[in-house]
Order: C-alpha cells, then structure tokens, then sequence
C-alpha cells in the first residue's frame, strides 16, 4: 500500500501535465471558430468525434500494453495479429458478393455487432486452437497472426483486382481509419463493450505486474500463466477488434503512444502505465484531428499521418535492436 501511494505521488505531475493538455486540446477542438450560425452543426459533429477518440485511446492503449506485456517485447502491437487485415478482408468479402450498398448498411448497430462479435471469434478461435495444441507458447501465437495477416491481405488484394472501381472506391474508404464517418448509435454499444472489457480486465493488474518478469518466474511466484495470458488476448482481441470496427484501422498508433507513456511513466505497475497510455492517445489523436481540419483542410486523413509517425518509429525501433 505505501509503495502504491509512493508511486502515485510520483507520477501525480505527469498525469496532471497529460489530462491538461488533453483537455486544453479537446475544449480547444470543439469549440475553436464556432460562431452562433454553425453551433448546431459543429458542436455535436465535434463531440461525437471527440467521443470516439475517447473510446479508440482506451480500446488501442489499453490493448497495446497488455499485449505487450504477454509477449514481453515493446515492439510488438495487436496489429501483428492480422486484425486490421481481417477487417479489410471482411469489408472487401461484403463488397465483392453484396456490392458498396450493403458496405453502406454495415454502419447500423446490427451489422456493426455482427462485424465485432465475427473478428472477434476468428482472432480468439485462433487463440484457443494455438494454445490446445502448442501449450503457451505465445511467440508461435504471434507467428501464426503474422500468417494469418498475410494470408487475409493476400485474399483482400486479389479481390480488389476484379472488383468495379467504382466499387473499389468505396471500399477505399474504409480502408483509412476515419473520425468523421461516425455513426453516433455505435458510440454507445462501443462504450458498452469497452467498459465491460475492462471492468473483466482489473482484477487481472497485479498478475499482469508479476507477468512482465517473465513466464518462468511469474510461475514460481504463483501466477496461473495459462489463463492470464489466454484471458488477456481475449480482452486484446475485443479492444483491437472494437477500435477496428468503429474507425478503421490505425497500425502504428499503439506502438507510438504505448512507446511515449513507457518514457514518461517508466514503471512495470500497470495501474499507472495504462491510464497513461490513454492520455498519450487522446492527447495525439486530438491534436493530429487539429493538423488534419485545420492545417490540412482534410486533404490527409488522420490515419495516414499517425501510421506515418508511427512507422518511422517502428523503424527506429527496429535499427536500435540490430545494433544492440
């Protein structure tokens, strides 16, 4: 207990300095150059969008640190599983046998649970079959995601090929992860998903603290290694697959705000590193939405620009490992 309130009374001003900031950004967004003409319009356009920001830092941050905290490597992100594919994949499956209207209509609630609740079991179907038959072995895990990434990128690429272009157009869109195509009825069962997730997640903090010593040791210290670690990539595959299917894909994003909360909050106490996480997030996605509508007039989606920062990272990331 005193060594919880030591570590909070330390990282108090770092989560003071991130939720300034990020409410400075957030009040910033939404209520900059409003006038009394446009209020009706812009106020609500920008809380929903504001909303689902909320609701992507949580699901990808909180995803991020636990999955990397069961692989035990700091490079490594939900998106190495191949969900981001298998999203794609599912999308350009709709529009290839139903056509762009159907892709339309996978925006209402049933067809946005029916996407969910699909990734979902096909990520932890794969998890529970890997695991029956190659113990816990999470790296052959994450070997097969790799696989099974590829092969849906395969599969979506060659689908794309014989598709209408102006069908492909559509599709297109929905390859980008976008804040402004938002269905606000979705925020609501995302909210939903994502707090029972992570109310399923808490009890877990501790065993999590223990597992980032590794496996053997989390073992002899009493840690049930094996359900861990399967509940976790249940709880990763839900956040990654709700984040996914809510906005479209964002494959660097958690490695980059993952990477810049381990530097502000250098500790393995998953009570401190995951809210933190999820300000980092809020704090670049809100200022990257500022760079997008305001600077760039919306010529450049936001994802391309995260997945931008976030690749040169990842390569740094990679040529500092090499030369270590």
């Amino acid at each position: 207990m005193h060594n919880t309130k030591r570590l909070k009374k330390l990282f108090m001003p770092i989560f003071m300095a991130l939720g300034v900031i990020s409410l400075a950004l957030i009040l910033y967004y939404v209520f900059a150059g409003v006038s009394v003409e446009t209020w009706d319009y812009n106020i609500p356009r920008r809380v929903k969008i504001i909303s689902a920001i909320l609701l992507v830092s949580v699901a990808v941050g909180i995803s991020s640190v636990i999955f990397q905290t069961i692989t035990a490597n700091y490079i490594l992100t939900p998106s190495i599983m191949g969900l981001d594919n298998l999203y794609i994949f599912l999308q350009t499956v709709v529009i290839f046998f139903l056509g762009s209207g159907q892709l339309e209509m996978m925006s209402s609630p049933t067809h946005f649970l029916l996407t969910l609740i699909f990734m979902i079991c096909v990520s932890t179907g794969i998890f529970f079959f890997m695991f029956k038959g190659q113990g816990t072995n999470i790296f052959y895990v994450v070997l097969v995601g790799i696989i099974f990434g590829v092969a849906f990128e395969g599969m979506s690429s060659f689908m794309q090929v014989l598709i209408d272009p102006s069908e492909f157009s559509v599709l297109e869109g929905r390859m980008f992860a976008s804040f402004n195509r938002i269905n606000v009825e979705l925020l609501g069962i995302t909210s939903i998903v994502v707090v029972a997730t992570i109310s399923f997640l808490i009890s877990d903090f501790k065993n999590l603290d223990v597992l980032t010593l590794g496996r053997a040791q989390a073992i002899t210290l009493g840690v049930n290694y094996k359900r861990v670690v399967l509940k976790s990539l249940v709880i990763v595959a839900i956040l990654t697959s709700t984040s996914t299917v809510l906005v479209g894909p964002v494959t660097f994003l958690g490695i980059l705000i993952v990477s810049i909360a381990r530097f502000l909050c250098p500790t393995y106490r998953h009570m401190i590193l995951l809210p933190a996480t999820v300000l980092v997030g809020v704090c670049i996605l809100v200022f990257g939405m500022l760079i997008t509508e305001r600077l760039l007039d919306f010529t450049v989606p936001l994802s391309v620009i995260i997945n931008f920062a976030g690749g040169i990272y990842f390569i740094y990331l990679m040529l500092k490992l090499k030369r270590i």
